[in-house]
């Protein structure tokens, strides 16, 4: 895994930043093997064979159009008489050979590797991630000509994959939206080839249709980018905003006209003091940092507590915790939609777990001067929290 992250975050740097996120495509040519360690068809292989998966997690796709899961599945019924859908392999080559495109949805919560490539992008990106995976074997859309209501990076992992790009016709569409964007043109403005360690940034609302019509098989994955809007930003005003009693009050429908005024007001200068708040903006994006979701691991086995065993490593699991200090100069750490007030000198300790890898529960110790059996505890405290995992090494 350290061979893919650091190329992939590496090309997303400040320039990336600044001039193209959210702006413009982006293609970033490479050299196959980039992705070598990250996922391959026997990996694929693995995932299809030991889970059980239903759509619209594991779907095949033509135009758009998902086949009906008893193509290629046949129903199993156990002796305690649950039923679920076993892949027919047969079945499902056939209806790839002719066309159809599989999509495996979140393989990012399958795949440790991918796990953490998705992980890291968070930390860079200050975003949500989910990375799907696409195969498909012929010149057949599996999509047609669409849009996405989020920006994805796509990361082409073998094969080659024809991509069609016609630019955006409504500025920044949302999933539930006003209006629906004009058709695209009928010409792309770019028509490109990604092979095998390519990469290639699109931002949400750009049409675009994708085939594999190189002659060769593609697997390629997508990383699917949340947005934080304007209307992200108005919906936790409105939560947020509820500790006034002008917002908990009830609308005054059958009130006189100067209560209405009165009301309106009320509400209308609560409302500029927020967005005249220079810091408003920060605030919103330290709240999204801190209740961003976990990826939750279980630290089996030690449903007791954790050990003080030098050798355990530790790591976060979410991507964008924050560590800052209370008034009485106490370290606090803000993860998962958790809060944790711990001594300061227990501060390198959290700053160190800050970048995601694992450190061994000794190694954190030393670096705050704690007992290993202090570090244990406060390590305790962060997995009931569902924000850290222990595993062990060797």
């Amino acid at each position: 895994m350290t061979t893919v992250v650091p190329p992939v975050v590496a090309h997303l740097g400040e320039d990336f930043l600044a001039q193209v996120y959210g702006r413009a495509y982006r293609h970033f040519p490479g050299e196959p093997g980039r992705f070598g360690g990250l996922l391959d068809w026997s990996d694929l292989n693995t995932l299809l064979t030991h889970h059980r998966l239903e759509p619209p997690r594991l779907r095949l796709s033509v135009d758009g159009e998902a086949l009906p899961q008893h193509a290629y599945t046949v129903p199993v019924t156990t002796r305690r008489n649950t039923v679920w859908q076993q892949l027919k392999p047969a079945e499902l080559h056939r209806h790839l050979a002719e066309g159809a495109t599989l999509v495996l949805d979140a393989v990012d919560e399958l795949h440790p590797g991918i796990g953490r490539l998705a992980q890291a992008l968070e930390r860079h990106l200050h975003t949500g991630i989910q990375v799907n995976a696409y195969a498909s074997w012929t010149p057949k859309e599996g999509f047609g000509v669409h849009w996405d209501d989020h920006d994805v990076l796509v990361l082409q992992i073998d094969g080659a994959k024809r991509w069609r790009i016609y630019g955006p016709t409504r500025q920044a569409p949302l999933h539930r939206d006003t209006d629906v964007p004009e058709p695209p043109p009928n010409e792309p403005i770019i028509e490109l080839v990604l092979n095998a360690g390519d990469m290639l940034y699109l931002p949400r609302g750009w049409w675009h249709a994708v085939a594999a019509s190189e002659g060769v098989h593609s697997l390629h994955l997508t990383c699917g980018m949340q947005t934080a809007t304007g209307a992200d930003l108005l919906r936790w005003l409105s939560e947020d905003l509820r500790r006034e009693l002008c917002v908990r009050s009830d609308l005054p429908r059958f009130g006189t006209e100067e209560e209405k005024a009165d009301l309106m007001r009320s509400l209308r200068d609560l409302v500029m003091k927020e967005f005249g708040d220079s810091d408003l903006l920060d605030r919103f994006f330290a709240v999204r940092d801190a209740t961003e979701r976990a990826r939750l691991v279980p630290s089996l086995p030690y449903v007791e507590g954790i050990p003080p065993d030098p050798s355990l490593t530790v790591r976060l699991v979410t991507a964008r915790a924050l560590i800052g200090s209370d008034e009485e100069g106490n370290t606090v750490l803000t993860a998962g939609g958790e809060e944790w007030t711990v001594s300061a000198q227990a501060r390198p300790l959290l700053t160190r777990l800050l970048d995601g890898e694992r450190h061994r529960l000794d190694s954190l110790a030393e670096d705050a001067g704690l007992r290993i059996g202090q570090a244990a505890l406060l390590v305790s405290e962060l997995v009931d929290g569902n924000v850290a995992v222990v595993e062990r090494t060797g």
